[in-house]
């Protein structure tokens, strides 16, 4: 009798597994997160959070953190509208209680204030929001995360004193900016063992926040843009800082809704801030693939993205209620008189 075939995601077009090598796959990305990634102990109180949409991966993690410990518990909790709705305050309130919180979910977690509460009391907490089957199971979240830390490790050493940074890239980008070399945050690199940390997975990503008022020139999105995959390139010309007009057939138009819609809940003196450009970052992941998930496709080796929007979590004056990333491909980058990045390539 031929074995059952299943696909690797619901309806995320991921490819066709029999039922027995997508459970081996689901474990062993399962495990790598148990073990791996949190570095589980067996005297740790660890709650996982899944929803309707994510239940199969959270499933899969809570089977393999019950081999660690007895200390673990399973909730489903209602699928939430979008990124950054708080969980029910029963839910607030357990996270508060672990030393561990896992979050498959559709919709992030990380930047609510159940999360930063639980932090604060000392729980470390990976969240995987808008995780599928595919992206657990064949894409980033099957790293090898170990290399993957030393890999960024040594990437931040080169980044030390380099503060100009230009990018270009056959598609048309081409532009300047500084940062400060002390603000390259390299913790994204799927290894979270320390209390209080908060990590992203699949991780794999150097990013900063560009120095305010210094960027000018345009960025060519030609990978995606917020988790769609792009057919046209989008231009955003830039000054001092702040997207001054944006270009791409409707996509570009819909851009312009968005930001204005969010613009009008700021002050008349506040709202040319949601244009400014927030974050830069560049992938480290060999294993993610640009599918139209911003999840993965940010952490894309070889890539480069730039975030629009809020750029408050990393420390700038920016406070706005939208945040937007586009991913590039093929981008040429410079640190100064050292090429990081060379059409793609990566040449360190």
């Amino acid at each position: 009798m031929a074995k059952k075939k299943s696909k690797s995601s619901d309806d995320d077009g991921g490819p066709m597994l029999d039922d027995d090598e997508l459970e081996k796959k689901l474990r062993a990305s399962a495990r790598m997160v148990v073990r791996t990634c949190m570095q589980m102990r067996s005297y740790e109180n660890t709650l996982i959070i899944t929803d309707p949409h994510t239940a199969q991966v959270g499933q899969a993690i809570y089977e393999q953190a019950s081999l660690v410990s007895e200390r673990v518990l399973l909730l489903m909790m209602p699928p939430a509208h979008q990124h950054g709705d708080e969980p029910p305050g029963a839910v607030a309130e357990l996270m508060r209680k672990q030393q561990i919180v896992i979050a498959p979910t559709r919709y992030s977690l990380t930047h609510t204030r159940a999360t930063r509460i639980a932090r604060n009391d000392g729980a470390r907490i990976a969240t995987l929001p808008g995780i599928t089957l595919d992206i657990f199971t064949e894409g980033g979240m099957t790293a090898d995360f170990s290399r993957l830390k030393e890999e960024i490790t040594k990437i931040g050493a080169l980044l030390k004193r380099r503060r100009q940074v230009k990018v270009t890239s056959e598609s048309g980008t081409d532009l300047e900016f500084e940062v400060e070399h002390r603000r390259w945050k390299l913790e994204d690199n799927g290894i979270c063992n320390r209390p209080s940390q908060v990590t992203n997975l699949p991780a794999g990503k150097i990013f900063t926040m560009p120095k305010e008022g210094t960027m000018n020139g345009k960025i060519v999105i030609d990978g995606s843009w917020d988790s769609t995959l792009l057919d046209e390139p989008l231009i955003f010309n830039v000054k001092d800082g702040l997207v001054s007009d944006v270009e791409g057939g409707k996509m570009a138009d819909k851009i312009k809704e968005n930001y204005e819609l969010a613009a009008e809940q700021l002050s008349p003196k506040q709202q040319e801030l949601v244009w400014t450009v927030a974050e830069f970052g560049f992938g480290m992941n060999s294993r993610a693939r640009l599918i139209g998930n911003v999840l993965e496709d940010e952490k894309v080796k070889g890539t480069c993205y730039f975030a629009i929007g809020d750029n408050s979590t990393l420390g700038g004056s920016a406070r706005t209620k939208i945040h937007v990333t586009g991913v590039m491909r093929e981008p040429t980058v410079h640190l100064d008189e050292m090429v990081l990045l060379q059409a793609g390539e990566v040449t360190y």
